[in-house]
């Protein structure tokens, strides 16, 4: 797995890195909150371990405009020199970090952050999949929300994403369904292919 590892003490950052290797996945180093907003902008890391003590652009801050950015969920873990209290934990959760580690780094402890991060991510894939089918009456078309109502499909996408329909006919409808209306009131209606070009 591909991660963004935070660090900007040069040797705290080498054995950072050397720990991910070690535990099977890729990491890509960033020596400063800045840095690291930057590779998240170009190419996407699902796990970032960033160090919360750093010049500029913090652990905690960093991981705020992340939550803020929104699209693919990423697993933030947040490392730390010092102790973890009851105070620095709930700023921690307010910004959206998901895990803490302390430092010197336990590869142990790391490995298992990331195995739970694994997990995590493999679940927020499935949920994603499953949000993207669309529950549609076979017979009156009508799709059902999250609320479980079911709506015409054209006031639930206009509620979801602000999509507004025009109507028409399609040519096999319009051969289908509109011809023969039109032939039982006596008009003759050129076939939908030879119309509809």
């Amino acid at each position: 797995m591909k991660v963004l590892a935070i660090e900007d003490q040069p040797m705290a950052a080498l054995q950072l890195t050397a720990a991910l290797r070690a535990l099977g996945h890729e990491p890509e180093c960033a020596r400063d909150g800045m840095t690291a907003w930057e590779q998240l902008q170009r190419q996407p890391f699902r796990v970032v371990v960033s160090d919360w003590r750093m010049p500029g652009i913090d652990g905690l801050d960093l991981c705020r405009m992340i939550r803020q950015r929104g699209g693919e969920y990423v697993y933030y873990i947040l490392i730390s020199a010092a102790g973890v209290t009851r105070e620095t934990r709930e700023a921690a959760l307010q910004a959206g970090v998901d895990d803490f580690l302390a430092k010197p780094i336990d590869p142990d402890e790391l490995g298992m952050r990331l195995h739970v991060a694994e997990r995590i991510l493999g679940f927020t894939a499935q949920v994603k999949q499953l949000e993207s089918f669309l529950p549609i009456c076979g017979y009156c078309k009508k799709v059902r929300d999250d609320k479980k109502y079911w709506k015409e499909i054209e006031a639930y996408m206009s509620e979801r994403d602000g999509t507004r329909f025009s109507h028409g006919v399609c040519p096999n409808c319009y051969d289908r369904v509109v011809v023969p209306q039109l032939k039982k009131l006596g008009i003759d209606s050129p076939p939908a292919s030879q119309d509809l070009r």
